[in-house]
């Protein structure tokens, strides 16, 4: 179940934009691709900003929203190198291990801490959490601010694709800008590396598929530079490129 944070009054004030935007024409809305502005307040008090989660370790993905970090921004995307992207041939998602393994071996955060990949994430950017019955790793329960969508979740188990742990960088596209090359060590880390890995609205991160910056972005436009520096910090820790379009959409969303 899901719901959105404000109140009535926040709500009548959307559909009298609604229908005021309905009524004119002419009226030119915003791309989507526009760089982000500040996000919504859910979430605030423990989402912390990837330039400040250099690992992956803490909490979320707050809004990058100052002059002088989103320039911090710009600068670690710049560093990412370009090539055109690769074929698809011989990806297959087992050949980065079973979803989701607690045995990753390049000592990547969380890992064989006995509790896997998952769960570890749930419980790291999850608020109010309840574990299940003589279990110290499995979540039964918790709240989810989803940076991709603005909204608070209340998420069950028994309901679990509700949430889903996307992978910022997505298995395939890694596939394709380099990681067919890699031992399968490798590719185990990059696929339960905290930094890649982000807990999120399960239907939004369907309609995400494969896709890099240029093709996919997240609704939520004011968490969009924080998501694409997130993207930067994995490209740049696994030396993978991205593609010119993918890059110059990163840059886009910082103000570049």
């Amino acid at each position: 179940m899901t719901r959105l944070r404000g109140g009535a009054a926040g709500a009548a004030a959307m559909l009298g934009m609604v229908v005021l935007l309905a009524g004119c024409e002419g009226v030119e809305l915003p791309a989507d691709s526009e760089p982000s502005g500040a996000g919504p307040a859910v979430g605030s008090g423990r989402a912390v900003s990837p330039l400040d989660n250099p690992d992956g370790t803490k909490p979320g993905l707050a809004a990058i929203t100052s002059d002088a970090d989103r320039a911090k921004a710009r600068t670690l995307i710049e560093k990412v190198e370009t090539k055109g992207r690769g074929p698809r041939t011989g990806y297959d998602r087992d050949e980065f291990g079973y979803a989701w393994m607690d045995s990753a071996p390049g000592g990547i955060p969380f890992s064989r801490n006995g509790c896997d990949t998952r769960n570890d994430l749930l419980q790291r950017d999850g608020e109010e959490v309840r574990l299940r019955s003589g279990s110290d790793c499995v979540v039964a329960s918790m709240t989810l601010a989803d940076p991709y969508t603005g909204k608070e979740i209340d998420w069950v188990k028994s309901r679990a694709t509700a949430v889903q742990i996307d992978h910022v960088m997505p298995l395939s596209y890694d596939w394709q800008m380099g990681a067919s090359r890699w031992d399968k060590g490798k590719r185990e880390d990059i696929a339960n590396d905290p930094l890649n890995l982000i807990p999120v609205d399960g239907p939004t991160n369907s309609s995400k598929g494969d896709s890099g910056p240029a093709s996919w972005l997240p609704p939520n436009k004011g968490i969009r530079c924080s998501y694409v520096v997130r993207f930067a910090q994995v490209s740049l820790k696994y030396e993978l490129p991205v593609t010119a379009p993918d890059k110059e959409m990163m840059l886009r969303q910082c103000g570049g």
